[in-house]
């Protein structure tokens, strides 16, 4: 028997995503299994036949397939600006800290 979950809100979904960068790490397996657990097991907003049929399309297509699953389980949930806002919120965390860290370097790597 499966219990239905109404699905979330934007705002809920959009502070899901920035968590889910935040904390995911340790390459695609990593993130994916991260992923999984959070949006099948625990929040139940999709379910496991769709995410890992998703998952198959995303290891065949070229590209860094965590990232694709992330906005593809962001459209499934809210439409194209869901897509949009699961792919950047997904890669943002990351993308600020590396922005960060070389900038530092930049400035700091002569001492």
């Amino acid at each position: 028997m499966s219990i239905s979950v109404p699905a979330p809100t934007f705002r809920e979904a959009l502070r899901f995503w920035l968590k889910l960068g935040c904390i995911s790490f340790g390459g695609p397996a990593g993130q994916i299994a991260v992923m999984h657990r959070e949006l099948v097991e625990r929040k139940r907003w999709i379910d496991e036949p769709r995410f890992l049929h998703a998952l198959n399309f995303c290891m065949l297509l070229p590209g860094p397939e965590a990232t694709q699953l992330a906005t593809y389980c962001g459209w499934l949930l809210h439409g194209i600006r869901g897509g949009l806002a699961a792919g950047v919120l997904f890669v943002l965390p990351g993308a600020l800290t590396l922005w960060v860290l070389s900038w530092i370097y930049v400035t700091y790597g002569a001492v």
